[in-house]
C-alpha cells in the first residue's frame, strides 16, 4: 500500500481523479491534508437495523466528491464546515462511541478520508468489538474499495440516479451510474449476504439506499428493476427514502423546488414490492427538516 503522503500529493481517490496536491490546497471534495469532522454522535434517524434501540456512533465527515444541489448535509459537503483532529483522536471517538453502546461506527461521506481512517482502525484494532459502516453517496472507485477490505463490516452505499443527465444536472457527476453500479458490486462482494444479529441490527452486508426525487419516478423504477436484476431477493437491502425536502441549490431548479408527492413515492414502492426486494421503505411523512442534523462540533 502507498504511504499518506503519496494519496495526499496526488489525489486519485475518488473517481474525479483531481490529482490534487492536498498538502497545498484543497481536492475536488474540498479537502485537504488534515482529517476534519462536523459531528461524532449516537444517530438514531438510521434505518431500524442501523440505528437499533442505542443509536448509531455516527462521524460526520467534512467534504464530499459529489456536488448534489439538493444536499441536506450542505454545510459540511459543500461548505467544509468542520473541526481538524489527528489520527489519534479518530480512533479515540470510535472508541468512545463504542463506550456509549452505540451498535456501530457509522463514517459518513468518508471517502476523502480513507488511508487516515484505516489507520485510526488499526490503532483500535482488537479493541473496537463492533460493526464498521460505510455510508457514502455510491460515487466510489474499486480500487479505492478494495483498501477497505477486512475494515469495513456494512456498506450503505446511495444509488442517486441512472439517468445521467440528472446525475450531470444535479451532482455534476454525468458518469455517476457508470460507476455506483461497480462500486456497489464491490461492496457486496466484500461483505456478503446481509446478515443480522439477535435483535435485529446489522452485522454484515450492503443496504442500498435510493431517495424518490420529484419528477424523477421513472429513474427510480428503473433503479428499483436494476436491483432486483442484479442481486437475489435477500441478499441485499434496500432502503427506498421519502425525505426529499428542497435544500441548497434546489431552488435554482424549478423540478426539484418542492417536495414528493404520494403518487410517485408509492409507485416506486409498490414496484419495489413487486420485484420482492427487501428493506426499508420509509414513511411519507419523513420529509422534514429535523431529520438533518445539528452539525455543532459535538463530541469531538
Amino acid at each position: 500500500m502507498m504511504g499518506l503522503a503519496d494519496y495526499l500529493k496526488h489525489c486519485t481517490l475518488c473517481p474525479r481523479n483531481c490529482k490534487a496536491d492536498r498538502t497545498i490546497k484543497p481536492g475536488f471534495c474540498g479537502c485537504d491534508d488534515k482529517i476534519k469532522v462536523a459531528l461524532a454522535s449516537l444517530h438514531f434517524w438510521e434505518e431500524p437495523c442501523i440505528s437499533g434501540t442505542n443509536g448509531s456512533g455516527t462521524v460526520f465527515f467534512s467534504g464530499c466528491q459529489l456536488k448534489c444541489c439538493f444536499c441536506q448535509n450542505y454545510k459540511i459537503s459543500a461548505q467544509n464546515f468542520g473541526k481538524e483532529i489527528s489520527e489519534e483522536r479518530l480512533s479515540e471517538l470510535f472508541l468512545e462511541l463504542q463506550e456509549k453502546n452505540a451498535h456501530n461506527i457509522n463514517l459518513v461521506s468518508p471517502t476523502p478520508y480513507i488511508p487516515f481512517i484505516i489507520k485510526a482502525l488499526d490503532k483500535v484494532k482488537g479493541k473496537l468489538k463492533i460493526p464498521v459502516v460505510f455510508n457514502s453517496g455510491g460515487y466510489e472507485k474499486v480500487q479505492t474499495l478494495k483498501m477497505l477490505e477486512g475494515y469495513i463490516d456494512v456498506y450503505l452505499p446511495d444509488l442517486k440516479y441512472m439517468d445521467s443527465e440528472m446525475s450531470k444536472k444535479y451532482s455534476c457527476a454525468e458518469d455517476y451510474f457508470e460507476v455506483a453500479l461497480v462500486a456497489i458490486k464491490e461492496m457486496f462482494r466484500q461483505t456478503g449476504k446481509i446478515s443480522f444479529d439477535d435483535n435485529g441490527i446489522i452485522q454484515k452486508g450492503t443496504i442500498i439506499r435510493h431517495l424518490v426525487l420529484p419528477n424523477g419516478r421513472k429513474d427510480s423504477i428503473n433503479i428499483v428493476n436494476w436491483i432486483a436484476d442484479n442481486f437475489k431477493s435477500g441478499d441485499i437491502y434496500l432502503s427506498l427514502m421519502s425525505q426529499y425536502t428542497p435544500y441548497n441549490f434546489s431552488k435554482d431548479f424549478p423540478e426539484l423546488n418542492r417536495r414528493i408527492s404520494t403518487f410517485e413515492y408509492n409507485s416506486v414502492v409498490e414496484e419495489a414490492m413487486n420485484r420482492n426486494l427487501k428493506g426499508f421503505m420509509q414513511e411519507k411523512s419523513s420529509a422534514k427538516e429535523e431529520y438533518t442534523p445539528d452539525f455543532n462540533l459535538a463530541g469531538l
